[in-house]
């Protein structure tokens, strides 16, 4: 699995989300590396991070854990928020703290769970891929933008960052969107016994707010930050309030 590391202090692990790679992280982990070493990851089955067999959520679990054999404060985001909690709640001992970003425990629409993505566009995106995978990540970008008060910033940021670390394949792309569709933390995401941090936009329409101040009911030692005017992607959009919220988030614990 890829990794770099930078700065030197407290180890600090940084997931990515979705068909994307580490490099989404480079302003913030240049940052957070003057007080932290500052660990980011290629997913399996992105960016340089090759997948070893079917990608699932337990397997990207199981390769994050293998990579750190210590302690650590992880910050994920939408796809790697889910990595992050699942590895939580697998390796309590292993996770200091637990910092979720436009995350969820449930990507798509249930019965009694209404804040997600409809059933009907993670299968139209799923079909997209097999048709033009390029087309259809760059059509994801934008829904990750849209709402944003700075969406064209932020889509062009996810673009140049989109193939930096190599081209995707497509069995991991579609793979992967299957954890998106089948991931539900739900029932076990109040196991999670660390002290969290939830940072999300209030225009997020792939995450939808509502999804923050649900898991801020599950969790005995929460911070809660939303960010207004900003969509799936704060940590690029509101970068300088990310920060501040994220570095006292770190420093506390």
């Amino acid at each position: 699995m890829w990794i770099e590391t930078r700065g030197q202090g407290p180890d600090v692990v940084l997931l990515h989300g979705w068909a994307m790679n580490s490099t989404v992280w480079n302003s913030i982990a240049d940052a957070l590396a003057q007080d932290y070493c500052v660990h980011l990851v290629d997913l399996p089955g992105h960016g340089a991070s090759p997948a070893e067999g079917t990608l699932s959520l337990p397997a990207m679990v199981a390769a994050v854990d293998a990579a750190f054999p210590w302690p650590v404060q992880v910050i994920g985001w939408s796809l790697g928020g889910a990595v992050a909690a699942a590895w939580a709640i697998s390796q309590p001992q292993k996770v200091k703290s637990l910092s979720l970003i436009a995350s969820s425990p449930c990507f798509m629409q249930q019965a009694d769970w209404a804040s997600a993505m409809p059933a009907t566009v993670l299968a139209q995106f799923a079909e997209q891929l097999q048709q033009d995978w390029q087309g259809t990540l760059k059509r994801f970008i934008s829904l990750q933008a849209m709402g944003d008060a700075s969406a064209r910033a932020v889509t062009k940021e996810l673009l140049a960052d989109l193939f930096k670390h190599g081209e995707p394949s497509l069995t991991a792309l579609s793979e992967g969107l299957a954890i998106l569709r089948d991931t539900d933390l739900r029932a076990q995401i109040s196991q999670i016994d660390c002290p969290v941090l939830l940072q999300y936009g209030d225009r997020d329409t792939l995450t939808p707010v509502a999804v923050a101040h649900w898991l801020a009911s599950q969790f005995s030692d929460v911070t809660l930050k939303i960010h207004p005017g900003a969509a799936h992607a704060p940590f690029l959009s509101h970068r300088a309030d990310f920060l501040t919220a994220q570095q006292a988030f770190l420093a506390a614990n």
